[in-house]
């Protein structure tokens, strides 16, 4: 019973971190193109942005809740805690996502696009920045009792290392974008996003070594976890591959290479969310609670892995099915 009772809790961090991955990958590069549409040209240049996007964005953010609904059942304290200290900023993620659902709908039927053009632009740019304010607070760590219920501030969540962190992520998110741009189109507007690609690479990388730089001098559990031997020699290894993933993926936008700057830039989310889950493994609200803490009822783990079991293949399926799908080039023409 007791090794279930250790065994249950990592495989739902798993699962969590899973989810999370899948949604900042599948959700993120529809999040970068709706900030890049801000920088768009011209109307027609902006229709092919919206277009490439127009029959799987609606699918990529049903892994943000399956995330939140899994937190809730498995690690019940934690959704409690987590939403308490951070919800300013994910009200600004939630808010920011229906504003641009409700854009993009509305674009397709009104005559005046602009507002709602800037509104799909706006929203897709609130909702990575209340995304990267959340992931940065919980980097910092919440201050919880001993119960593990939150008693700090309503604005703990906001200083310069999560402002940090925000900016990185958001730049992170124009640059899955842009490569996801290059892949989707072609033409002028394929050589634009080559340009923007290169510029949102050396800012993520720029974003990424300050939070590598600042994580364990700022914060002693992470300093503590990144300087102890044999978690050393891992931790190091995570920013040697990043700058190698970086390099072949400059590489391959100076290549004009289509897909492989996609492909780099997954590499890359990957490689920064196994580093993030070394942190903070194992606890689910850093510094204080672990995931054994804030675990619900063995029965209620084992019951929602049954049904997770049957849920996980089933959206896979259909996620992997829309992409081949709708597979190719966006066709449509551009007037300058």
């Amino acid at each position: 019973m007791d090794a279930l009772l250790l065994f249950l809790p990592q495989v739902w961090f798993v699962i969590l971190a899973l989810f999370l991955l899948l949604y900042v990958m599948l959700d993120g590069f529809d999040l970068g193109v709706g900030i890049l549409s801000l920088t768009a040209s011209t109307e027609n240049r902006r229709t092919l942005l919206m277009t490439s996007l127009g029959n799987v964005w609606d699918a990529n953010e049903t892994w943000l809740v399956l995330m939140g609904g899994a937190l809730f059942g498995a690690f019940p304290l934690a959704y409690g805690t987590i939403l308490s200290a951070l919800y300013i900023p994910v009200s600004i993620m939630i808010f920011g996502l229906i504003f641009r659902a409700v854009a993009f709908e509305f674009r397709e039927h009104a005559e005046d696009k602009l507002f709602w053009n800037t509104a799909f632009g706006v929203g897709s740019f609130m909702a990575a920045l209340g995304q990267g304010f959340c992931l940065g607070s919980v980097i910092e760590g919440i201050s919880v009792d001993t119960a593990g219920h939150f008693v700090g501030g309503t604005f703990d969540w906001l200083d310069w290392r999560s402002a940090l962190v925000a900016l990185t992520l958001i730049q992170g998110y124009v640059l899955i974008g842009s490569t996801y741009l290059i892949w989707k189109t072609e033409g002028e507007l394929q050589q634009t996003h080559y340009t923007t690609a290169k510029i949102a690479a050396w800012t993520t990388l720029l974003g990424a070594i300050a939070i590598t730089i600042a994580t364990p001098i700022v914060y002693q559990n992470a300093r503590e976890r990144l300087f102890h031997y044999p978690e050393v020699v891992v931790f190091s290894m995570i920013p040697i591959l990043g700058v190698l993933l970086v390099i072949l993926l400059l590489q391959s936008l100076s290549q004009q290479r289509e897909k492989l700057p996609f492909l780099w830039t997954i590499l890359i989310f990957l490689l920064t969310f196994i580093g993030l889950g070394l942190i903070v493994f194992p606890y689910i609200i850093p510094p204080s609670i672990t995931i054994y803490q804030a675990a619900a009822s063995p029965s209620s783990l084992v019951f929602m892995i049954i049904f997770i079991g049957f849920l996980i293949p089933i959206m896979l399926f259909y996620n992997i099915y829309q992409y081949v799908v709708f597979r190719g080039k966006v066709k449509a023409p551009i007037h300058e």
